[in-house]
């Protein structure tokens, strides 16, 4: 049933949007509902995930819940895309921390006076800590994000990580000048600044923390009260769970709930790590929402 109801578009409206971000420009599309939004959602999504990948979730969320909900890819990559990553100075921080505040912004705009909400999966989560303009975020909801370590993956998923940070990959990604993820088995291009920022925080134990108060902000969520839920998922062999609840210390004494899904649970065979969102999924979406 919830398979069904997450094609379903009857009444919703879809708007593609381009709209900038510090020095560039970042394409996006709104989904709205058919009457008046009860609450808006920004989806920041995953390293390498197009935004059209979170496409029958955004129109679930506004046909099934009257929730307004913006997708956007980030500067360089996907729809945004200027020209071949070989020739972007892009990183992963600039990323999360002036792309995602930006799309926040362009949100606010179509959707004033109703609660916002976040939901970032995987990167969508990850520097979420250290973000500031947050007065108009009502709830954060992390889906698969985490601070996670090379160490942390089972094997043999381990393998395929170890040679994506120390093996073949790195020397593609240095000889070329980008990360060659099509040719890599990774599934997407990458500027070379994201690969290599993004290695750095994989193999540090910490990832990004050593970073905190030099060349990244400290975390500061605390100081905004923002309720936080975290859901992991079972079988996610890229964020496993302890991976998540690390970001959630991040966080800081704001309230939480943490979540893991488990795919026999509910009634699935796998998720993994993209899976929550996959319309074959559709069972676990409506445990990913609060009750407006």
């Amino acid at each position: 049933m919830l398979d069904r109801h997450a094609e379903h578009t009857a009444g919703i409206r879809e708007q593609e949007l381009r709209f900038a971000s510090g020095d560039g420009e970042l394409a996006g599309r709104l989904y709205q509902p058919a009457g008046t939004a009860k609450a808006a959602v920004v989806l920041n999504g995953a390293t390498g995930v197009p935004q059209r990948f979170y496409r029958h979730f955004a129109r679930w969320l506004a046909a099934e819940r009257q929730i307004a909900c913006l997708t956007y890819d980030y500067r360089d990559f996907g729809d945004s895309a200027q020209g071949h990553p070989r020739r972007s100075k892009v990183t992963m921080a600039e990323w999360a921390l002036v792309d995602q505040p930006a799309a926040r912004a362009e949100m606010r705009r179509h959707c004033a006076g109703v609660p916002l909400w976040v939901i970032g999966h995987s990167l969508g989560a990850m520097l979420m800590p250290l973000q500031d303009g947050l007065e108009d975020v009502a709830r954060m909801i992390v889906v698969a994000g985490g601070l996670v370590h090379h160490h942390d993956h089972p094997w043999p998923y381990r393998a395929l990580a170890l040679a994506f940070w120390f093996g073949h990959v790195p020397l593609a990604a240095g000889a070329l000048g980008y990360l060659p993820g099509r040719a890599v088995g990774f599934g997407a291009d990458l500027p070379a600044g994201v690969y290599w920022q993004w290695r750095r925080w994989c193999t540090t134990r910490g990832s990004y923390l050593p970073d905190t108060g030099r060349s990244l902000p400290r975390p500061r969520w605390a100081e905004s009260g923002i309720p936080v839920d975290l859901f992991a998922i079972a079988d996610d062999d890229v964020v496993p769970p302890p991976a998540v609840w690390r970001l959630g210390e991040v966080f800081g004494g704001v309230p939480q709930r943490r979540t893991v899904l488990v795919p026999n649970r509910s009634g699935l065979q796998a998720i993994g790590h993209l899976g929550a969102f996959a319309p074959a999924n559709a069972s676990l979406w409506p445990g990913l929402i609060p009750q407006i």
